[in-house]
């Protein structure tokens, strides 16, 4: 087992008024603090679903756990071949190369607190995704930058099956 130490030297601060926030419902993501802001410790922003939107379809990531914390609401979340719906106060951590995703229950909201840790550079990610849904990327667009935020996109019967 290796140690891995971040490096930063001032605490993180995000205050709620100051964070991006990227998209609007259905799916509105705040991002709070990247990896060069950590030290490379982790990477987190708060999704907030509306009427059971989709969060994120089915990936995994090489080199990063991610964990999922339901604020408010409820969350179907897969974590390799198992979905399992989690309520206020859940948590749910996925080791890396564990295919997983998540989304608001059908009918519901979910308000979810997401940390990578170690951490990725992420935000231009979602901003990617913010492109793709203004029409100025395409879908495919995200097969090209896999790599580099570490996010493996793959099929998932078990979610197809509980999602549709």
């Amino acid at each position: 087992m290796s140690l891995f130490v971040p490096q930063f030297d001032e605490s993180v601060i995000v205050r709620a008024a100051e964070a991006e926030v990227v998209g609007r419902a259905p799916t509105t993501v705040r991002l709070l603090a990247d990896s060069s802001r950590t030290g490379g410790a982790l990477s987190t922003q708060r999704v907030t679903l509306t009427a059971g939107a989709d969060g994120a379809r089915p990936h995994w990531h090489d080199n990063s756990a991610e964990m999922f914390f339901l604020l408010d609401g409820a969350a179907d979340i897969l974590s390799g071949e198992d979905v399992v719906t989690a309520g206020p106060g859940d948590l749910v951590v996925v080791p890396p190369g564990k295919p997983h995703a998540f989304a608001a229950v059908p009918g519901t909201d979910a308000d979810l607190l997401i940390v990578i840790t170690p951490g990725v550079e992420r935000f231009e990610y979602f901003r990617h995704l913010r492109r793709i849904a203004l029409g100025e990327a395409t879908p495919e667009s995200l097969m090209e930058v896999q790599e580099r935020y570490d996010n493996h996109f793959l099929s998932s019967a078990a979610w197809e099956a509980r999602r549709g």
